[in-house]
């Protein structure tokens, strides 16, 4: 099998990071499915210098505030960075890539959250992958104020965890909207899964999920 490339995509909270490492370690367990290995990575911060550049993003901010388009361009240079050095040589070498945030998140957050022109958005999203889109993206669907109660149950808050309410509706907003977009053009591309579930059931979820997409992908 040729190398795929699976996001997870979600609002704060939702659980991405344990669910990410659970779908790695249920992966790893899969080799029937004939990929040389599996990877995972996430954005920002996916390597040395995108950790250099996610550190800017994610700090909360002192004495002069980030601008809506320049935190547009820093996540593209960071996915410009990723994609070329790190996931297209994965892919290439017929791994499964397993990715924590990719371009939805960029539509959601900075086009739905902080209101930035969509048709702009699209193209530096263009111009950062090369064109370079997940071969399924998974979107753990939360409600944002649960999700912010749990970032605020870690202990500290980052640049993002901080914007209001409101923001992060609308970000949820913008997932959904991918998702309806996704659903007319091809429903098995971008899977919803409700993470206001239990931990145990969200990862069957995402691992029925994943079956049924595999079993396409060997169809075709």
């Amino acid at each position: 099998m040729n190398g795929k490339f699976i996001a997870l995509e979600g609002g704060e909270g939702c659980g991405k990071t344990t669910q990410i490492q659970s779908l790695e370690a249920w992966f790893c367990q899969r080799s029937d499915l004939g990929f040389t290995e599996i990877k995972r990575t996430r954005e920002p911060g996916g390597s040395p210098l995108c950790q250099q550049i996610r550190q800017v993003l994610l700090t909360p901010d002192g004495d002069e505030e980030m601008q809506n388009r320049t935190e547009l361009l820093l996540y593209a240079a960071d996915r410009a960075q990723h994609v070329e050095a790190w996931l297209r040589p994965w892919l290439a070498n017929g791994a499964l890539v397993l990715c924590d945030r990719y371009t939805a998140s960029t539509v959601a957050y900075q086009g739905y959250g902080r209101g930035l022109d969509q048709t702009l958005i699209k193209e530096i999203n263009q111009i950062a992958t090369g064109g370079l889109e997940p071969d399924l993206t998974l979107w753990l669907d939360l409600d944002p104020e649960i999700g912010l109660a749990r970032a605020q149950a870690r202990g500290t808050h980052d640049r993002i965890e901080q914007a209001d309410l409101q923001f992060h509706q609308n970000v949820r907003a913008g997932f959904a909207a991918l998702h309806q977009q996704q659903q007319l053009a091809n429903p098995n591309r971008f899977i919803q899964i409700d993470a206001n579930q239990s931990i145990e059931q969200v990862t069957q979820d995402l691992q029925a999920a994943c079956d049924r997409v595999l079993k396409s992908w060997a169809k075709s």
